[in-house]
C-alpha cells in the first residue's frame, strides 16, 4: 500500500505540477520557500475536515445582493387580489385538477367542497399518474388527512385563515419534514430523516395549506434524474420534466397539485416551469428562509412557488416570505401586491440584443413584447453589462464543492446515479482545486456585476428577457427576482415561456405586471392531455 497523500512530503516538483492547475508559475526557489507554509496549510485543512459539519451549517459569510445606494421598491406592504368570476363545481370533477388556487379556495370558503374531499382528489390523482411521471418521492397522506380535517372543522366554525386554507400542496424533497424522509433525490441520502419541518412548510401549514407529497428533484438539485428514475414531462412522456424542481413542475402541470414549492440556484424553477408549461416565481435572494432546505450554494439558493397562475405564485409568496430568525441571509423588505393593476404607464426594459438573436422561442417572445406595448407598457431597450457570466459560475462550484466535500472524501460520490463528465460528482471533485483567492475574487467581480445591473435597470419598473441565455446566469448571481410564465408553444406543440424580471425585492410590481400580461392571454389555461 502506498503512502497516504496527507503523509507525503511536499516537494518542489509537486508544487510545480499543482501550480499548473491554477494557471500559476513559481521558480524552484519560490517553491522551496513555500514548502513549510503549504505543509501548515495542509495540516489546517485536515484539521478542519475533522469537524463534523452538517449540511445545515452555513458559512459565517452572508451574501448581500443589495447594491450601493439602493432603496426597496415598495415602501410599505400590502396585498390585494385581482377580481374573480363566480366559481362553481364542474359537472366533471376531473376538471378540478386544473382549477387555480384562487378558484379552489372560493369553493372551499363557500363550502361547495371540503378540504378532505379536495385532498383525497389530489392524492388519488398523484397516485394515478406517478407510475408514469415519477414525480413523487413520498406521499404524506396521513399528515395530509389530519390537516384537511382540521381545516374543514375550522372553516365550519368560522375560523377561515385565508386563501390557502384547505388547499393541497407539495414540496420539493430538499425541504425537511419531520416524520417523513428527506432524500434530496440522492442515493447516499435516500433513507435520510431530518426531524424538523422547514420554515416554508411551517408557514404554509400555518396558513392552512395541506401538504400531500414530497416531490422529486434531480439528484442533489441538478436535472430531472433521481434515485427512482427520470421525472417525466406530462406534455410528452418521452421527455424529462427538466430540473431540478422536476417533480414540482411535473405535478402542477399534470393537475396533480394546485401548487408546489421548488428551488432555484441556476435555472431550477425557470427550466422545469418552461418545460412543463406552468408559472414559477424565483424570488430575490434573501426573501424566503432556507431553514430546513438542502444547501447547494449558500449565496445562490432561492426557494419559490410553482403554480398554475402568476397570482397563485403571489398568494404562496405572501404566505412564506420574510425572516424567521434562523436563516441569517434573509433580508426583511416590504411586499406590496395589487392584482387589479394594469401595465399602463409602466417602464419595462427589454434586453434588445438578446431578443434580436436567433433562438428557438424568438417568434413567441416578439409577440409578447408586442402585447406588452398594446397593454400600455413603455418598452425601453437595455442590455446586460459585459461580464464573464459563465466563468462566475465557479462561485456555485466552490460552494457546492464545500457543501458536499464529505461525499468526495468518503467516496460516496461514486454512489450517485449520474456519473458523466458534467454531473455533480465531477463538479464536487474539481471544486476541491478552486483556490480561496479565486473564489473571493470571483465574488468581487460579482460585486461589480450587481452594481452595474443596478445602474442599467435603474428607473425601470421591471424588464423582460428570453427565459434562457446570459440573463438567467446573471440574475441568479445578482439575486434579482423573476417570474417565468407560458407565452406560447413550439412547432412540436410543447410549451414555451417568457421571463419577467423585477428590481431587487420588487416582487410586488413584478408579479402585478406578469399577472396583467397573463390575464390577457390564455396560454396558462392550456394543459396536457393525460392519455396514459
Amino acid at each position: 500500500m502506498g503512502t497516504k497523500a496527507d503523509e507525503q512530503s511536499i516537494t518542489i516538483g509537486m508544487i510545480g505540477q499543482a501550480s499548473k492547475i491554477l494557471g500559476l508559475s513559481f521558480s524552484d526557489a519560490e517553491s522551496d520557500s513555500m514548502i513549510t507554509e503549504l505543509e501548515d496549510l495542509r495540516k489546517s485543512t485536515l484539521s478542519i475536515r475533522k469537524v463534523a459539519l452538517d449540511n445545515s451549517v452555513a458559512p459565517a459569510l452572508n451574501f448581500n445582493p443589495i447594491p450601493v445606494g439602493y432603496q426597496f421598491p415598495d415602501q410599505a406592504s400590502g396585498f390585494k387580489l385581482g377580481p374573480l368570476n363566480k366559481i362553481s363545481l364542474p359537472a366533471n370533477r376531473d376538471e378540478l385538477a386544473f382549477y387555480s388556487v384562487r378558484e379552489l379556495a372560493d369553493l372551499i370558503k363557500n363550502r361547495k367542497i371540503t378540504s378532505v374531499e379536495l385532498t383525497k382528489f389530489f392524492i388519488e390523482r398523484l397516485k394515478k399518474y406517478n407510475s408514469k411521471l415519477l414525480n413523487v418521492v413520498s406521499f404524506t397522506e396521513e399528515r395530509a388527512m389530519k390537516q384537511a380535517a382540521l381545516a374543514d372543522a375550522e372553516i365550519k366554525a368560522g375560523k377561515y385563515r385565508g386563501v390557502l386554507h384547505g388547499i393541497p400542496f407539495g414540496v420539493k424533497d430538499l425541504l425537511s419534514t419531520k416524520d417523513y424522509k428527506t432524500t434530496w433525490g440522492s442515493v447516499p441520502y435516500k433513507d435520510q430523516v431530518i426531524a424538523t419541518d422547514a420554515t416554508v412548510v411551517k408557514r404554509l401549514e400555518a396558513a392552512g395549506a395541506v401538504m400531500i407529497a414530497k416531490l422529486t428533484l434531480g439528484e442533489l438539485a441538478m436535472g430531472d434524474v433521481w434515485f427512482g428514475g427520470k421525472t417525466r414531462n406530462p406534455w410528452d412522456l418521452n421527455r424529462g420534466s427538466s430540473g431540478s424542481s422536476a417533480g414540482s413542475a411535473s405535478a402542477v402541470s399534470a393537475g396533480c397539485l394546485p401548487f408546489a414549492i421548488g428551488s432555484e440556484t441556476l435555472g431550477s424553477i425557470v427550466s422545469p416551469s418552461t418545460e412543463c408549461g406552468v408559472s414559477g416565481l424565483r424570488p430575490s435572494f434573501g426573501r424566503i428562509s432556507k431553514q430546513g432546505a438542502m444547501a447547494l450554494s449558500w449565496s445562490m439558493d432561492k426557494l419559490g412557488p410553482i403554480a398554475r397562475t402568476v397570482e397563485d405564485c403571489a398568494l404562496v409568496f405572501q404566505a412564506v416570505y420574510g425572516s424567521d430568525g434562523q436563516d441569517l441571509s434573509v433580508i426583511n423588505a416590504p411586499f406590496n401586491y395589487d392584482g387589479s393593476k394594469t401595465l399602463k404607464g409602466l417602464r419595462v426594459g427589454y434586453l434588445e440584443k438578446d431578443f434580436q438573436r436567433k433562438y428557438a422561442n424568438r417568434v413567441n417572445d416578439s409577440l409578447t413584447l408586442a402585447k406588452l406595448k398594446e397593454l400600455g407598457a413603455e418598452l425601453v431597450p437595455i442590455q446586460l453589462p459585459q461580464m464573464p457570466y459563465n466563468d462566475l459560475v465557479i462561485i456555485l462550484s466552490a460552494e457546492c464543492g464545500a457543501a458536499f466535500q464529505d461525499l468526495v472524501i468518503s467516496g460516496k460520490d461514486d454512489l450517485m446515479v449520474m456519473q458523466n463528465k458534467n454531473a455533480w460528482p465531477n463538479t464536487f471533485r474539481g471544486a476541491q482545486f478552486i483556490s480561496a483567492a479565486t473564489y473571493i475574487n470571483a465574488n468581487r467581480v460579482r460585486t461589480l456585476l450587481i452594481q452595474q445591473i443596478h445602474e442599467q435597470i435603474k428607473g425601470l419598473d421591471l424588464y423582460i428577457s428570453p427565459s434562457f441565455g446570459a440573463n438567467l446566469t446573471a440574475s441568479n448571481l445578482s439575486g434579482h427576482p423573476s417570474v417565468v410564465l407560458p407565452n406560447g408553444f413550439n412547432s412540436r406543440g410543447l410549451p414555451a415561456s417568457i421571463t419577467f424580471m423585477g428590481q431587487l425585492f420588487g416582487e410586488g410590481k413584478l408579479l402585478q405586471a406578469a399577472q396583467a400580461y397573463q390575464q390577457s392571454t390564455d396560454f396558462h389555461k392550456k394543459h396536457p392531455q393525460l392519455n396514459f
